[in-house]
């Protein structure tokens, strides 16, 4: 049976010798107060889910999603500023001397068709690029904003266990990889406490519930985003030699430019070069005066990165050269650096982790890879603040073994069948992000 790589990885990484070692216990009061609370949200929080589900909203368009967040936090006594890097909000609880935890949610989806079937998928349409298309939450991001009120909740209910300042942030445009930089441009460090410790969570399709994957190190990879246009002449079909024929040189640049990733990246290194749109022409008798190309970009390191950025370039201008065409147009449409945790950061955060999931808990350390996806809660990082980022089973263990009996891989997330058990995510995640922040602020820090 083909596997999809997040749940092969997870498999052979809990069979493995990387689980977190034997550590001192969170004490047993702690666990208990956070699940009589969630015990008594869990209902609220499945329901919040269910609305968000049913009503996603694209990246810096989430004005409805915005409005919920900001009510619920403030009903529970934060100060909330909004419209912060445009829909994001920032919301302070203040609680005594002691350090400044930031926990971060997602707010945007994505603009695909949802297939789940569930009795409250989403149906919802907006404009992208001119053109109306399907918005559903196929990556997660409802599970997260569920989970983040989950954890408010629980660390208010326990807030005589903790002392510091709580930064929450829900962030817009993770998908395109915007949000983050739009909030730091709009003073997130300067307006609001700097925090000193950076949390965030994702749920993961392919994983079993009460799993929680904590990887050293680089976990997520950088991604850049680039648009090529090759400008040509265009031409009678019937005529090509009166043209020069962008969509010939693209089709050149595609096959020509995985020769970086094939003979320029050392072997060993992660890399990947993935061209997904390519727009040229209109019929078949018109040769089009430019063709127009999208790329995705992923990389571990600072080196590979800027070798695949340079890669891109150089091939696309000889591919023009060739051509006797002018130079391409190449834009940079967003990007991110790769997602890195604290190693020490998270030798603080693993003991009270292991004592709550137990060996649900994969540590993974910074000599092995991450994942290929990529994240903007990297930019946190990138300002100096140890941050943490921790992956959360999504599916039920009864539903991939389902999936196993039937020979086929579980959906995962950016899947349109992508539905992950949301209760059990949405306690595992509050549990996991509540837990770090009274390690960090109070009762959890270690001896």
């Amino acid at each position: 049976m083909k596997r999809h790589p997040l749940l092969a990885a997870f498999a052979f990484l809990s069979s493995s010798t990387l689980l977190a070692p034997a550590a001192r216990s969170a004490p047993v009061e702690d666990k208990a107060a956070i699940s009589a609370v969630l015990d008594k949200n869990i209902a609220g929080l499945e329901a919040l889910y269910r609305d968000l589900h049913q009503h996603p909203e694209l990246g810096f368009q989430e004005q409805r999603t915005a409005k919920i967040l900001a009510t619920k936090m403030r009903a529970l006594g934060f100060d909330v500023t909004e419209k912060v890097g445009g829909t994001g909000i920032v919301a302070i609880y203040r609680n005594g001397a002691g350090p400044v935890t930031l926990v971060r949610t997602d707010m945007d989806a994505l603009p695909m068709e949802e297939k789940t079937g569930l009795p409250f998928a989403s149906k919802a349409q907006a404009v992208l690029d001119g053109k109306q298309s399907f918005v559903a939450h196929s990556c997660g991001h409802d599970t997260h904003m569920a989970w983040w009120v989950g954890t408010a909740q629980v660390l208010l209910s326990m807030k005589d266990r903790w002392k510091g300042t709580l930064v929450f942030i829900a962030q817009p445009a993770e998908e395109v990889l915007g949000g983050a930089s739009a909030m730091l441009k709009d003073g997130l460090l300067t307006r609001f406490p700097k925090p000193d410790y950076a949390l965030a969570a994702h749920v993961g399709g392919g994983m079993p519930t009460g799993s929680l994957v904590l990887k050293e190190g680089t976990i997520l990879s950088a991604s850049d985003a680039l648009e090529i246009v090759f400008h040509g002449k265009g031409a009678h079909g019937s005529a090509p030699s009166s043209s020069i024929d962008p969509v010939v040189m693209g089709a050149h640049f595609v096959s020509d430019v995985q020769s970086v990733v094939s003979r320029q990246k050392e072997a060993a290194t992660f890399g990947v070069i993935t061209v997904g749109a390519f727009q040229a022409g209109s019929v078949g008798n018109i040769i089009p005066d430019e063709a127009r190309l999208r790329l995705s970009l992923r990389s571990f390191t600072p080196q590979v990165r800027g070798l695949l950025m340079n890669g891109v370039e150089k091939t696309a201008q000889a591919v023009s050269m060739m051509a006797g065409a002018p130079a391409p147009t190449i834009t940079r449409i967003n990007g991110s650096a790769a997602t890195y945790n604290d190693p020490a950061l998270l030798t603080r955060l693993t003991p009270a982790l292991k004592s709550a999931f137990g060996q649900g808990v994969v540590a993974i350390p910074a000599s092995a890879p991450g994942f290929s996806g990529s994240e903007d809660f990297s930019e946190l990082a990138a300002q100096g603040i140890p941050s943490a980022y921790l992956m959360i089973g999504g599916d039920t263990p009864e539903k991939l073994a389902e999936y196993k009996a039937k020979g086929v891989s579980p959906p995962t997330n950016h899947s349109p069948l992508f539905a992950p058990a949301a209760a059990r995510a949405i306690r595992s995640g509050a549990t996991a992000l509540a837990l770090s922040v009274l390690t960090l602020n109070g009762s959890q820090k270690q001896q």
